[in-house]
């Protein structure tokens, strides 16, 4: 390490920049190209929750340079994991064209997950960012608002909502490309029969969809409702989305190994940023970022372990996903755990 000279700060080692990043990519670089089989027989993919974000697409910083069209990108991507997240479906509903083009782009046995749109999960969504068509059903008093809940909208509105989700992603359902959508709950969605009763809802609207379940209120692991929570989803065999974040805040849910399926384990890596996780007016992309030391890595070896000793599928995706933090964590989780389960 270089010596420090007065008023000069020691680098931070979560967020040293994408060279230093890059460095410790080169050293795993084959890792987690493809899908690992462990010994129990269990399939683990690790990816990224994004390949488009600004900061990763950045000359040099993931992408070979020149791979400035949509197509190459996602064609590097899909040579580089098995897996990716779908972001954007959580913003915008959507489009079937574009999902075809993503079939056509990567190979029959690459998964994309999605993340359910915002009117999936009680979330608000921008107006201006529905459907040409669906705007046009919206009453004139609806449509002025800039921000819109689904509990705004009339039931046939509603179930358009999905109707229009699921026929987006109907290329990738269709060519066994799509792995599980996401329900992601905001922080203020709280363990009741109600919120119970609004899982089950969006299972039953998803059919044959897989889907998995991610809270963010640490209500639903406090001491009163942990095994409540763990027993209703195991019952219902739905997964529920273990997470690495930041720890001590409202938003805050432990990192917890508990396989709630047997068909499906997720867990998403988000970086331990406490200082950006529940700011307001910043880039969503400065909450995660963060670059997980080999350490904090290491901790979830054993809980993975047990993890794919009961499901038959495990998706990891890193979530940290600002420049190449997340794809460098990847490879790296990856290269653990190849020498530990494989």
């Amino acid at each position: 390490m270089p010596k420090l000279t007065p008023g000069d700060t020691a680098p931070n080692p979560h967020d040293p920049g994408s060279d230093v990043a890059g460095e410790r990519a080169l050293a795993v670089a084959h890792a987690a190209s493809e899908p690992l089989v462990t010994r129990s027989g269990a399939t683990i993919r690790i990816g990224t929750a994004s390949w488009t974000d600004p900061t990763m697409t950045a000359p040099g910083v993931f992408y070979p340079r020149g791979s400035d069209t949509a197509e190459e990108r996602l064609t590097y991507y899909a040579a580089t994991f098995p897996i990716v997240e779908i972001d954007a479906t959580y913003y915008a509903l959507p489009s079937a064209r574009v999902a075809s083009a993503w079939v056509d782009r990567t190979p029959p046995d690459f998964v994309f997950d999605a993340k359910a749109h915002a009117l999936m999960t009680g979330q608000p969504t921008e107006t201006k960012r529905l459907p040409k068509d669906l705007r046009a059903a919206l009453s004139e008093e609806l449509a002025a608002k800039p921000r819109l809940y689904a509990r705004d909208l009339p039931a046939e509105l509603r179930d358009e909502v999905w109707r229009s989700y699921l026929a987006g992603l109907e290329p990738l359902r269709a060519s066994g490309q799509l792995g599980s959508v996401l329900l992601q709950f905001p922080k203020w969605f709280f363990p009741t029969s109600e919120s119970r009763d609004l899982i089950l809802e969006a299972r039953q609207r998803l059919g044959d969809v897989r889907s998995a379940v991610e809270f963010r209120s640490e209500t639903w692991f406090n001491d009163k409702n942990r095994d409540r929570t763990l027993l209703f989803l195991a019952d219902n065999s739905i997964p529920l989305v273990m997470v690495d974040g930041p720890q001590g805040l409202r938003s805050s849910v432990p990192p917890l190994a508990a396989v709630t399926s047997p068909e499906l384990a997720i867990v998403r890596f988000h970086g331990r940023r406490v200082e950006t996780w529940e700011a307001s007016g910043i880039p969503v992309v400065e909450r995660f970022r963060y670059l997980y030391s080999e350490e904090e890595m290491r901790e979830w070896v054993p809980r993975i372990r047990e993890a794919a000793e009961e499901a038959r599928e495990m998706h990891i995706l890193m979530n940290n996903c600002y420049a190449n933090y997340g794809s460098t964590n990847a490879r790296e989780l990856a290269s653990l755990l190849e020498a530990e389960l494989t």
